[in-house]
């Protein structure tokens, strides 16, 4: 389980939130209310106060490259330091599913400057799901994509959940939670506004 105590910076909290293994958690709300911000302060990349732990260790129990392993982050522009898109990826067993789950798959031989924002955004989480995390904080993962790769994303978010990750999703999309079976949440202001007590309608 991840839980967020009182996490705040100075522009966002505090905030309290639990996540339990196998379950789908959306945060919405306008542009600047911190959505982005939240997910950053969980990967421990901006300087924060309050606690974040996992499985009852904090953050601070894990060195930086194992935290962020386990609490994998997908930012809504990934970065990519290399020429050929093959070289972002470890080889594995798992990867040519993954990546044909997405319908990628033959993006491993592919120039990263041929890729577009909706290729990225796929190639991205494949790349987070690479390090087979526990947890994965997805901003807007879904937000550039036509609505045949968007059932495709979320088919293999589904299939995460199911097998026991959790999930917190930054979305725009306000038919999203319903589609994931999502936990709703609404950020405004820097605050996450109380659960609804209710998983959205499937």
């Amino acid at each position: 389980m991840l839980t967020v105590t009182r996490l705040k910076t100075s522009l966002i909290g505090p905030i309290d939130l639990s996540l339990e293994p196998g379950s789908c958690t959306t945060v919405s709300g306008p542009s600047g209310a911190g959505k982005s911000l939240f997910l950053r302060a969980i990967t421990d990349l901006d300087e924060s106060a309050g606690t974040v732990s996992l499985n009852g260790r904090t953050k601070d129990d894990y060195p930086a490259p194992l935290w962020r392993k386990k609490i994998a982050y997908v930012p809504a522009e990934s970065g990519w330091w290399a020429e050929k898109v093959r070289d972002h990826f470890v080889d594995s067993p798992d990867l040519p599913a993954l990546l044909a789950s997405v319908g990628l798959q033959e993006a491993l031989s592919w120039e990263v400057s041929r890729l577009s924002t909706g290729e990225r955004q796929r190639l991205a989480l494949v790349r987070a799901l690479q390090l087979d995390p526990q947890v994965l904080l997805l901003d807007e993962p879904t937000s550039a994509l036509d609505p045949a790769s968007v059932a495709q994303v979320e088919a293999l978010l589904k299939t995460r959940v199911a097998s026991g990750n959790a999930i917190l999703l930054v979305t725009h999309d306000p038919e999203q939670p319903a589609r994931l079976n999502a936990i709703p949440r609404r950020m405004v202001s820097g605050r996450l506004l109380q659960d609804q007590h209710q998983r959205a309608a499937q």
